[in-house]
């Protein structure tokens, strides 16, 4: 496992070599966002409910999570997120979207998530396995007292029992309220 401070040790050898050798090549600065994401990662401790996937692994900074949850009303949906993490992290919280169209109180119809460790709540001691649990409570508990899709908020203190057929019905790709829905169904 790398230790967090590899990178930098790293950079800071290759210029070192570069200089000795008289390349004029400059490498990119390791910004502190990019430690502190690497330390957060490696602290990880996923369940396998939970995958990461970097697109471009020499990108720490913008990557997707993968939630299946394996109980609650989303069991056995396979919902794909993107976090996109900019240079103050983690003064600010990472940029989390739901990359598919989901019937969810918490998540808008754009993919945008209402949680509150992403908003007001961030504190810099946070890091990236709160924000992973936090999404994950989402599919177990979804909070119709903090909506950004106020429908489906309506319809979960309301109906339970409609709002749970709701679930079934999007997450199948099918229509709720003249809406139409991705296909979440892990196969």
């Amino acid at each position: 496992m790398l230790k967090i401070w590899s990178m930098k040790q790293q950079q800071q050898q290759q210029q070192k070599e570069a200089a000795a050798a008289g390349d004029g090549k400059r490498k990119k600065k390791v910004t502190a966002a990019q430690i502190r994401v690497q330390k957060d990662l490696t602290e990880l401790s996923l369940p396998p409910t939970i995958k990461t996937f970097f697109p471009d692994p020499d990108d720490l900074l913008n990557f997707q999570v993968t939630i299946e949850p394996d109980e609650g009303l989303y069991q056995g949906g396979k919902f794909i997120f993107s976090f996109v993490i900019n240079n103050n992290f983690p003064h600010e919280p990472p940029k989390v979207k739901c990359t598919q169209k989901i019937y969810h109180p918490n998540i808008d119809l754009e993919g945008n998530v209402c949680l509150n460790i992403l908003r007001e709540d961030w504190k810099p001691v946070l890091n990236l396995n709160a924000v992973l649990v936090g999404l994950q409570y989402l599919f177990l508990e979804p909070n119709a007292a903090d909506p950004l899709n106020k429908e489906a908020a309506k319809t979960l203190q309301a109906n339970r029992e409609n709002f749970k057929r709701n679930v079934r019905v999007s997450m199948q790709g099918g229509n709720v309220n003249s809406e139409q829905f991705d296909r979440v169904i892990a196969r």
